[in-house]
């Protein structure tokens, strides 16, 4: 089957609304004082993306970043995006002086798949560029040990902010995270059934700014925006999986949807110079890496999120390996990570892509691969 063809028939096949059409939703509680903004997600762009390529982002082996080249790509996007003449202009629809943006980075993929310092670095450039302080940038992450082993400091002009909510995952540090603003539900019988909201993102920023990467996850089928900015924000969710079951399917979308993080979420500018395939959200062994050699740039976290099912599943189709979507139990090693790690045909959760579906029923977002509109260049 040729590329169109796959692609055809990834778009056109059934996504949460036939595979669960019964399956219950778990009583979510949400306590937030925050109302809804105009600029809430999906933003003024809803079901848009801009996708900018470049065979020369990356040195012929894969390895190093261009950066001149990283940055004509994000200027190509912006203005694409925006219609804007000029970068600078671009970036001004979304940000202003007075401003406090978080740059949200997925860190967890160290040493392979990590939000690129060439991206990180050009959008912080860009923000202090509008004429907001250095002091009023905060790049960030939840855990403080992955920050540190990616270190994105030499890229950052003196002054960014570089912060992390937890020391580690499942470390259980709770000060950084704001009491009253949370969803509370249980899954499987545990002690703390609450998520709270960092407080950086609640009582500090004004805009944030998603950079998340193309990857697969043994639970939720796919982590793009959605994940990225949702469980990247909010406390104690490694809860919503155990034991080949998952609540990812809803859990993702309730999470992303909680004010202010849904209208405080302003730009989504995927980091695709490299992806994992499988094994994610980690990066554990350089076998599962591969090299999409694109940003994609959009205010839909859901339309972005759509493509990404569809570049892992496509990927994954071309090594051979299972579907994101195969539930046969004959694939199933529960918490078997040694399994998962050593063959591509293992899954140790059931996962959920459908998770981008359900973001969509909670107003965030198209799913539609046929109303989704991309725009495709070339630097």
């Amino acid at each position: 089957m040729d590329r169109r063809s796959f692609l055809e028939l990834i778009a056109a096949a059934p996504l949460a609304s036939s595979l669960h059409a019964d399956a219950a939703v778990p009583s979510y509680r949400v306590c937030s004082a925050f109302p809804a903004a105009a600029s809430a997600m999906p933003g003024p762009w809803p079901g848009r993306v801009v996708s900018v390529r470049s065979a020369r982002c990356l040195d012929p082996g894969g390895v190093a970043v261009d950066a001149a080249v990283v940055r004509e790509m994000m200027d190509r996007g912006m203005r694409a995006l925006t219609g804007e003449p000029d970068a600078a202009s671009a970036w001004r629809r979304f940000f202003e002086p007075a401003d406090v943006v978080g740059v949200k980075v997925n860190a967890g993929g160290h040493p392979w798949v990590v939000s690129s310092h060439a991206v990180v670095g050009e959008t912080v450039r860009r923000l202090i560029e509008l004429g907001i302080p250095p002091a009023n940038v905060v790049v960030f992450e939840r855990f403080q040990n992955q920050l540190d082993a990616v270190d994105y400091r030499p890229v950052l002009p003196a002054g960014v902010e570089v912060l992390a909510a937890e020391k580690r995952n499942r470390c259980g540090d709770n000060l950084a995270y704001d009491p009253d603003t949370f969803v509370e539900v249980e899954f499987f019988g545990e002690d703390d059934t609450r998520s709270n909201l960092m407080r950086l993102v609640s009582r500090r920023l004004t805009k944030i700014v998603n950079i998340p990467n193309m990857k697969d996850h043994g639970a939720s089928g796919v982590t793009g925006c959605l994940k990225n900015v949702a469980y990247g924000s909010f406390s104690n969710v490694a809860r919503s999986h155990d034991k080949a079951v998952t609540h990812t399917r809803t859990f993702v979308g309730t999470l992303a949807a909680v004010e202010p993080l849904r209208s405080r979420t302003v730009l989504q500018v995927m980091d695709g110079l490299r992806g994992v395939w499988h094994g994610g959200p980690f990066a554990r062994t350089p076998r599962y890496v591969f090299e999409p050699r694109q940003l994609l740039f959009g205010t839909d976290p859901v339309a972005i999120d759509r493509l990404l099912i569809d570049i892992i599943e496509e990927k994954r189709r071309a090594e051979g390996a299972i579907s994101i979507w195969d539930r046969s139990p004959s694939s199933v090693r529960v918490n078997d990570t040694k399994a998962r790690d050593a063959d591509p045909n293992v899954n140790i959760l059931v996962r959920e892509p459908a998770h981008v579906e359900y973001a969509a029923s909670l107003g965030l977002g198209v799913v539609d691969r046929s109303r989704i509109r991309v725009e495709e260049t070339e630097v």
